[in-house]
């Protein structure tokens, strides 16, 4: 992916709410008129007809069940790196241990095999005090050694026995993650498996009509959109157009298929930007700035739980994936109500 650039996460308010109702206002009446009918995400009171209402309120808990599936499913994957981690500290500290008990046993052993005779008797039958007394130095010294390595292994085997503890609890806490992925990636299957159901039991007529909207490939006049807010902005930016067209795909981060901020995640990758899994991360990734001021590159999350997100694209438009079975695409930056536009 490239070198990554840190991200500063300080979140930022106030966004200029009245500059915000004017302009996404005329973006998205504008928008839709161009493309001929709402967008996929609008709020289910703007579109007609209660299956449509139902299976947008469908993709929209989906997708707020994807968001928290992606949070455990990032936070398991550094708690499995941090267990490998504290396991290899672990290893590493018992073989110093191993090494320090074979040392003072070679000693231990010398000693023994020595009879522990009194120091002064074995001066007085030996055929050479001075080398006797230049040993038994040698020996104090030793001995003192030993004392200090003695020590220096109490405090190893403290310190593994911590590490010990650490790494049971991080793979408690490890199977803990891993059993609330299990439980979002459950409840993100029965959504969309009750949006299916819905959908196929749609009138024809209707469900054509969801169908094409739902596969709405239209490309907006993005003449005069105006220049990136930086160079890593724009390479974002035409990262994410060349996904267009690819499919939605839950949990997803490319480069043949996306959720929503897995086409941001990977589309400032491209651009050698590391940004968060989630859509909520990303949306406190950067600067926040007022929606009058969004330039192509910004990042435009929804919802006030920011549960959905995408990439300014100007002219009033967004680039984003918006649910399963519609691919990657533009739709107007008001199709949802925005909560925040971070500069990154």
């Amino acid at each position: 992916m490239g070198s990554h650039r840190r991200i500063s996460h300080a979140r930022h308010s106030g966004l200029d709410r009245s500059t915000r109702a004017t302009v996404l206002g005329v973006a998205a009446a504008s928008a839709a008129a161009a493309l001929g009918a709402a967008p996929a995400g609008a709020a289910p009171q703007d579109r007609p007809g209660s299956g449509k209402a139902a299976v947008d309120r469908l993709y929209e808990q989906a997708e707020k069940a994807t968001e928290a599936y992606n949070r455990a499913d990032e936070r398991t994957d550094r708690l499995r790196e941090e267990l490998a981690d504290t396991q290899d500290q672990v290893a590493r500290g018992q073989e110093r241990i191993n090494a320090m008990r074979r040392a003072l046993g070679v000693v231990a052993g010398a000693q023994y095999r020595s009879g522990g005779m009194d120091p002064a008797l074995a001066l007085m039958l030996s055929s050479d005090p001075d080398g006797y007394l230049d040993k038994a130095g040698t020996l104090d010294r030793i001995g003192e050694r030993n004392a200090g390595a003695l020590t220096e292994l109490r405090a190893a085997q403290r310190d593994l026995d911590q590490r010990r503890a650490e790494a049971r609890a991080e793979l408690v806490e490890l199977e803990a993650g891993r059993k609330e992925v299990r439980q979002h990636k459950r409840s993100v299957e029965k959504k969309l498996a009750k949006a299916r159901q819905l959908l196929n039991a749609m009138p024809s007529g209707e469900r054509a009509a969801y169908d094409r909207a739902s596969r709405s490939e239209s490309r907006p006049d993005l003449s005069g959109a105006g220049p990136a807010s930086s160079a890593r902005a724009a390479a974002a930016l035409a990262a994410a157009r060349s996904a267009l067209g690819k499919p939605y795909v839950w949990g997803a981060t490319g480069p043949s298929g996306f959720d929503c901020s897995g086409l941001m995640q990977w589309s400032y990758g491209q651009a050698g930007v590391g940004l968060p899994r989630t859509s909520q991360a990303q949306a406190v990734a950067g600067r926040q700035v007022p929606v009058s001021q969004a330039q192509p590159g910004d990042l435009v999350a929804y919802g006030s739980d920011a549960h959905h997100i995408g990439i300014y694209a100007g002219n009033g438009q967004v680039i984003h994936a918006p649910h399963p079975g519609a691919p990657v695409r533009y739709d107007p930056v008001g199709m949802m109500p925005v909560s925040s536009v971070t500069r990154v």
